[in-house]
């Protein structure tokens, strides 16, 4: 069944209370509505999106990375945990077993993060020897390994680069997912029951009060009752809890990312290794499934006034959710304080600025691959999305991963910045655990164990 035909999509709602009602058609919130539908005898629930399809934020698959994190090779998790998000990423995969179709969803591409200089292959000499254990599947390649892997990044025009340069590498592994088509696969084997399961598109959700024991979601086209609801609709999941009182000590910070395209240099993921001093992901070069004939180098880092990057509505929605005052300004000001933190925040700036961003971010993307030239740098208009990055202003801190706040009452609101999408099957399951407990309702465990946990 197609999600996009008309019959699965309700024409009018009329006075029935939902079980659950889930607020974001991204990859979280149908990872939840398809855990529902798969595992639990919940008997109604509705998905409610805004726009006329699913995945058309933050899980469009061009603006992420498309890749699945498992923690091996970003450098800026420790093993601790790598070993969470690995286990988090596994249910994916376990998950697209079940598919017969799931070459056009996940795909096995080489990954590996590298090390240029002796201090960085120090460094990551030693990660290998912590990780090895929790991830047998990772090698340590030398510079002539390497070269085998990926040519591009060892070779130059003259022979091999001068700098000392090895990787940590995953050459077999499903390394990335187009997470827009993940979405839709979950809706889609969420409809073959006989249960009433439904998606409303086009319904944006202006408020959701609390009325005794129900929840009225007040949309575009009407009001929607609910036992219980689960918001994950990244920035605005704060700004629907902050309508509610909840979250108050939250501030949100967006974080948008930009990327570029080259002719295609190389044959997997490549990532560099992560500035300990930057809350914010190197840059690295992957192939990309919606343009395979490209290399796609990215994220940029910028700071920006949307909770959506094309959305300039969203705008005023950023402001509600800001929430400037002392504590805010305490918290940018110490990022600031940080020479490393700074020059990268002004440097990502520059490479939103048309004539320079080539030339600037061509010198990020030599350490990858050093014989790219400016004329194979391209900007990527259109591609990059928003990370909802937070602060709370209670510890006067910025707070890196997921968010959940969890009030007890049957609502549930979700954030969910990188590698959100990477883990929306272990946090679908952390809600639907949730809202089964609300409901004193019931989950096949046993099945959920051997679909998603084997």
């Amino acid at each position: 069944m197609n999600v996009k035909d008309e019959h699965i999509v309700a024409e009018k709602m009329t006075e029935q209370v939902y079980q659950t009602a889930i607020i974001g058609g991204g990859v979280c919130g149908t990872a939840l509505f398809h855990l529902l539908a798969e595992y639990t005898d919940i008997s109604d629930v509705v998905l409610v999106e805004k726009y006329d399809a699913l995945a058309k934020v933050n899980s469009n698959g061009r603006n992420n990375s498309q890749t699945l994190h498992c923690g091996d090779i970003e450098t800026n998790y420790n093993l601790e945990k790598a070993t969470k998000v690995k286990n988090a990423a596994a249910m994916v995969v376990n998950y697209t077993e079940t598919l017969t179709d799931r070459e056009h969803i996940i795909f096995k591409f080489p990954k590996m993060v590298i090390a240029v200089g002796d201090d960085e292959c120090q460094q990551l000499r030693a990660r290998y020897d912590l990780f090895k254990e929790v991830f047998p599947s990772i090698q340590l390649l030398e510079k002539e390994q390497l070269a085998e892997v990926e040519p591009k990044v060892v070779f130059v025009q003259d022979g091999m680069r001068p700098e000392p340069c090895i990787a940590l590498a995953v050459l077999d592994e499903y390394t990335a997912v187009d997470f827009n088509q993940l979405a839709v696969s979950f809706v889609e084997q969420s409809l073959n029951n006989d249960r009433n399961f439904s998606i409303e598109f086009n319904r944006k959700v202006d408020q959701i009060s609390q009325h005794d024991d129900l929840f009225h979601i007040e949309t575009s086209k009407g009001l929607i009752k609910a036992k219980s609801v689960v918001v994950s609709a990244g920035g605005h999941s704060l700004l629907l809890a902050q309508q509610m009182g909840y979250g108050l000590e939250f501030s949100c910070l967006p974080v948008a990312g930009s990327f570029y395209f080259t002719p295609k240099v190389l044959n997997g993921k490549v990532y560099t290794i992560q500035n300990d001093k930057l809350p914010f992901a190197a840059v690295h070069g992957d192939p990309d499934v919606l343009v395979p004939t490209k290399t796609r180098f990215g994220p940029t880092a910028l700071l920006t006034p949307m909770l959506e990057r094309y959305n300039r509505e969203s705008f005023f929605d950023f402001l509600r959710v800001l929430r400037l005052d002392r504590n805010v300004v305490r918290v940018l000001w110490d990022l600031f304080k940080v020479s490393d933190i700074r020059n990268y925040i002004f440097k990502n700036f520059l490479f939103e600025v048309p004539g320079l961003r080539r030339w600037l971010f061509l010198k990020d993307a030599r350490k990858i691959v050093p014989s790219l030239t400016l004329k194979d740098i391209k900007f990527a208009p259109g591609f990059g999305g928003v990370r909802p990055q937070l602060i709370n202003k209670t510890e006067v801190s910025l707070m890196m991963g997921e968010a959940k706040i969890n009030p007890g009452t049957g609502i549930v609101f979700n954030m969910t910045p990188s590698p959100g999408a990477s883990s929306c099957l272990e946090n679908a399951e952390k809600d639907m655990r949730l809202v089964v407990e609300h409901l004193a309702a019931n989950i096949d465990e046993d099945k959920l164990q051997r679909v998603l946990h084997h």
